[in-house]
């Protein structure tokens, strides 16, 4: 079975390997430094990389990485980040075979033009997506060269996985997160529990990471546009009911940006 890690980088950056066998697989490496030292202690090899797109925090590892383990590099075709050996887009499947595992590559443009995930359907019991900076805990990313339209159907793709599916997001936002869910939905039960455990969570030093497919809808308020209580609060924002889900998530994304 392969066993997933996570390493930390930067102030809120996760670094996730895919380990099975004695070799791993690295994704995301905005740091090499982690990831050298993870290998160094643990005696694993590396043995692919994979990106999900191209910001510095994400890819800045690559090189320092590939100077030690010319190992091959997979990532978005449709953004330019040196050292992907192999291009892929949504639709794709790529196979690790050292450490016995397919994932499949959904394209979830939005936070950047080419943004992929990797979809591991027979990951642990319940699958599991190395989503980068699309879906975070009761979030999602900024919108730095795609549209809102682009954004929310990518979050939608996600949305349709299996409910117990695990989210590998690349970032600890889930606390600050949720204090946004809370004032577009403050009448949501899940949401003030969730805020709840994951207050004790953080305040013990845990992680939120990974959350679920199952948690994100009940939560999340970027992957509840369909909601009445988003609708409203968007409709708050807009000064009148918005026409559908991609204008109510414009209006919350927008509000979002604007949250202290």
């Amino acid at each position: 079975m392969t066993e997933i890690l996570g390493l930390h980088a930067f102030d809120d950056n996760y670094i996730w390997l895919l380990r099975a066998g004695g070799y791993v697989a690295v994704v995301d490496p905005g740091d090499a430094a982690p990831v050298l030292a993870y290998l160094e202690k643990s005696g694993d090899r590396l043995c692919a990389i994979l990106a999900t797109h191209h910001h510095g925090d994400h890819v800045g590892g690559l090189a320092e990485l590939l100077a030690r383990f010319p190992v091959p590099v997979f990532g978005p075709g449709l953004e330019n980040i040196p050292g992907v050996s192999h291009p892929l887009a949504g639709g794709d499947r790529i196979e690790l075979p050292e450490i016995a595992l397919q994932l499949d590559i959904i394209a979830v443009p939005g936070h950047t033009r080419g943004h992929i995930a990797y979809y591991g359907p027979s990951l642990n019991d319940h699958g599991a997506v190395f989503c980068g900076d699309t879906l975070f805990g009761a979030g999602c990313g900024r919108l730095f060269e795609g549209t809102p339209a682009q954004m929310q159907d990518s979050l939608a793709k996600l949305a349709v996985l299996p409910a117990p599916t695990l989210v590998y997001c690349a970032h600890e936002y889930t606390q600050s997160n949720l204090r946004f869910a809370l004032v577009v939905e403050p009448g949501s039960i899940a949401v003030q529990r969730r805020s709840e455990n994951v207050a004790k969570d953080r305040a013990a030093g845990r992680p939120t990471i990974p959350t679920s497919i199952h948690s994100e809808l009940e939560t999340n308020p970027f992957l509840r546009c369909e909601a009445p209580a988003v609708r409203a609060a968007a409709a708050s924002r807009l000064g009148r009911v918005p026409a559908d889900a991609v204008e109510t998530f414009a209006a919350i994304r927008e509000w979002k940006n604007r949250f202290q």
